[in-house]
Formats: structure tokens, C-alpha cells, sequence
């Protein structure tokens, strides 16, 4: 399924920001000096990139309601009125799917919008943040919450039934799966390492270890932030993180590889492309583009 964009509408031009520093070699992931290349910029709120079946890369402006497109060097709206969407994913089925802000929910948004959760326990979602998609067409999505909802996260059944799966981090943000949909990650900004989970038949989740330390961690009076947002994986099943330090790189064991550093801190990060060898990071009104050695995952388009 690939909606065609409902406007050209001109999007700003990239502001003479100062120039991003080249890529350090990360063997087999970037070669060494490979650009940091300003792709776009002026954005309100720029957030959560998803690579996109015909190679081109979505990501959300939530302040204007709107789901961008950037294909080549080309921008444009991809889809208006989209209830100021943050996390995307698109299913197995090839629906877009979003955690949206105004009217709280998490809903389907292309081809036909639909409501999949909007509460747990008849409580209502408060602050959803990020989602993945499984192969059986579940969603675990992020919970910031607030003075009466804990921070959690969260599963959508198949079926529609919503469970808590975690309320045992800091700060969840971030969320992803691994190759084979045994591990879920979370990213805790919180937190001083990306924390994986076993995850079980039914979706639920445990067995929760420290699976990356992360660079850059500030700690402070009132706790740790380390800036752990946006998570991806390759085609190697290593695993990538925006922080404060940069695009952080783990193997699939966990060891830290690399870090990709960038001229403003990412919120979100993306393989797109035709061959999925490129590497998008969103954020800060900002969208920067990394050639890459690595290829993303081609099982999942998130």
C-alpha cells in the first residue's frame, strides 16, 4: 500500500546550520568519513521516521498534524489532518500505523482510519510515545504517563485486547524487535543502558536485562538522562540508538560498536532507500542522511 501524497505544499529549505562532522568507521556498519548530509529542516516537530515500500522515508511533523515524505532530496506532505501523529509502523498488511497525541489513541491511519486502543482497564492512554508492529499484527507501544498513569508499556492482541506488558522503567521511550521477535527493546532515557526483554506466545514480556551501555549519560540531582530515543535494527540484527552522544551501534550481543555523531540530537532513526542502505535521523526540526555499509532489516519496515 503506498498512499500517494495529498499536497506539494514547499517545505522550508535546510537552514545554514554549522556542517556535521563525517562518520567515524564502524566496521561493516559506515566507512570512515562518510557526510552527515542535511537532508531538510524548519520542521515544528520533526519525529519518528519510517522507511517506506517504495524507498522513500516518512516522518511526522506533530505540531502541524502532518506525516511527511522525503524522497531523493524532495519533501512533501504525505498525509494532512493526522491528529498530531509521533511513533509510526506499518503492519504486515501494509496499514500505517500511529500513536497519536490530540484525541489520544493509537490508530490506524492508511488506508482506512480506525481507533485500535484508546485505554487500558478503562483507563485512558495518556502520553503514548512509540510503537512496533509484530508479525501477528500486535503493537507494543511506549507510555510516558503522568501524575495518575506509571510509565508502562503496553500490547495490542491481535485481537484488540490491550495488556501492560512492563512498568518497571524510568522512562520509556523508544521500542523495537529483533530479527526474530523474541527480544523487545525499550529504550530508557532515564536510564544508563537500553534494556531488552524475553518476549512470549502471548506477547507478554520478561526477563529484563541491561543490553547496551550507553555514551554520553549525564547524571545529575534529580537522575540520569542519557537522551535513549529512537531504536533500529539491521540486517545483522545489530541494534541503534539516538542519545545525546549521537546514533549509538550495538552488535546483537550487545556490545558497543560505534557511535555516529551528529551535529543536533535525533529523536528518531530509519533505514530507507531501495536497498534500505541509507541511514535517515529525524529530529530537533531536522532531517539528516547516512550512507551506510549496513543494510536495514528486511522483515519488518520498522
Amino acid at each position: 500500500m503506498a498512499a500517494q501524497a495529498q499536497t506539494q505544499a514547499p517545505v522550508t529549505a535546510p537552514a545554514p546550520l554549522p556542517p556535521p562532522a563525517p562518520a567515524p568507521g564502524i566496521a561493516g556498519v559506515v566507512a570512515a568519513g562518510t557526510p552527515v548530509e542535511l537532508m531538510a529542516s524548519g520542521f515544528q516537530a520533526s519525529e519518528s521516521a519510517i522507511g517506506a515500500a517504495d524507498g522513500s522515508l516518512l516522518f511526522t511533523d506533530r505540531s502541524t498534524n502532518r506525516v511527511m515524505r522525503l524522497a531523493g532530496a524532495a519533501v512533501s506532505v504525505y498525509l494532512e489532518n493526522a491528529n498530531a501523529p509521533n511513533g509510526l509502523a506499518f503492519d504486515s498488511a501494509g496499514r500505517l500505523i500511529a500513536v497519536q497525541r490530540t484525541q489520544v489513541q493509537i490508530g490506524v491511519l492508511l488506508p482506512t482510519p480506525r481507533v485500535l486502543a484508546n485505554a487500558f482497564n478503562g483507563q485512558p492512554i495518556v502520553t503514548p510515545n512509540d510503537l512496533v508492529v509484530d508479525k501477528r499484527g500486535g503493537v507494543y507501544f511506549t507510555e510516558f504517563g503522568n501524575a495518575t498513569v506509571k510509565t508502562c508499556v503496553y500490547y495490542i492482541r491481535p485481537d484488540g485486547t490491550v495488556i501492560k506488558v512492563a512498568d518497571d522503567i524510568e522512562r520509556p521511550n523508544g521500542v523495537q524487535l529483533n530479527r526474530d521477535e523474541k527480544t523487545l527493546y525499550v529504550a530508557n532515557t532515564n536510564g544508563e543502558f537500553i534494556l531488552a526483554y524475553d518476549v512470549h506466545e502471548e506477547g507478554t514480556i520478561g526477563n529484563r536485562r541491561n543490553f547496551g551501555p550507553l555514551e554520553g549519560v549525564r547524571k545529575t540531582d534529580t537522575g540520569v538522562q542519557s537522551g535513549a530515543d529512537g531504536l533500529a535494527i539491521d540486517a545483522e540484527g545489530r541494534v541503534y540508538v539516538t542519545t545525546l552522544a549521537g546514533i549509538q551501534v550495538f552488535s546483537e550481543s550487545g556490545q558497543r560498536l560505534g557511535t555516529i555523531p551528529l551535529p543536533v540530537q535525533a529523536q528518531s532513526i530509519a533505514f530507507a532507500g531501495p536497498d534500505k542502505q541509507t541511514l535517515f535521523a529525524v529530529g530537533r526540526g531536522n532531517v539528516y542522511r547516512i550512507a551506510m555499509l549496513a543494510k536495514g532489516f528486511a522483515g519488518r519496515a520498522k
